[in-house]
């Protein structure tokens, strides 16, 4: 794929089932859950690349990052003490083709890699995905009253442009209260 255009639907339809590279460290203030790649981040090879997503700029309005980011800047993050990882590896078209009991298997999965790697907070984007991986119905926004080890949990909304329900000056309050709460200690 050249820089100059999209993928196209034969490169997006190979990318099923392909998975991306966590970005990830030892020690990390935050490691952000996305529910699994999107087939556009997978054929890019960048997390949270496809055309309206908002992370990247929720993470700089937030303040986690002096300026917005671009995708292929994603390496950065780790001089930041952030990282990306995902419930699940697979990338489909919508996150809603992933079965329930791949999120919890995902979840299981995430405990483990979140031991071994050890950030101080593990930030879930998706209420739904959260609910639905840790068997937790009525979890809500925000810090959670469990951890895994001793990682805190925080749940956030999905950054993707598909989440109707929080506009990005929303996304920025919520991901800054996570900075705030991060930064304090």
């Amino acid at each position: 794929m050249t820089a100059s255009r999209g993928p196209t639907r034969e490169e997006l339809d190979a990318a099923t089932g392909r998975s991306m590279p966590d970005i990830i460290a030892q020690d990390l203030r935050v490691l952000f859950c996305g529910i699994n790649p999107s087939l556009y981040s997978v054929v890019v090879g960048h997390h949270f690349a496809r055309p309206g997503n908002r992370f990247w700029p929720t993470l700089h309005l937030s303040g986690f990052t002096a300026r917005q980011l671009r995708p292929s800047e994603q390496d950065e993050l780790l001089e930041r003490g952030l990282g990306i990882t995902n419930f699940v590896d697979r990338a489909t078209a919508t996150a809603d083709l992933l079965a329930n009991e791949e999120l919890k298997q995902g979840a299981r999965s995430l405990e483990a890699k979140v031991r071994r790697y050890k950030p101080r907070v593990l930030a879930v984007l998706g209420m739904g995905a959260y609910r639905t991986a840790f068997a937790r119905p009525k979890a809500g926004l925000g810090l959670q009253s469990e951890t895994l080890g001793t990682t805190r949990l925080w749940v956030l909304p999905n950054p993707s442009g598909l989440n109707a329900h929080y506009q990005l000056k929303d996304l920025a309050r919520l991901f800054a209260e996570l900075r705030s709460a991060v930064d304090k200690g």
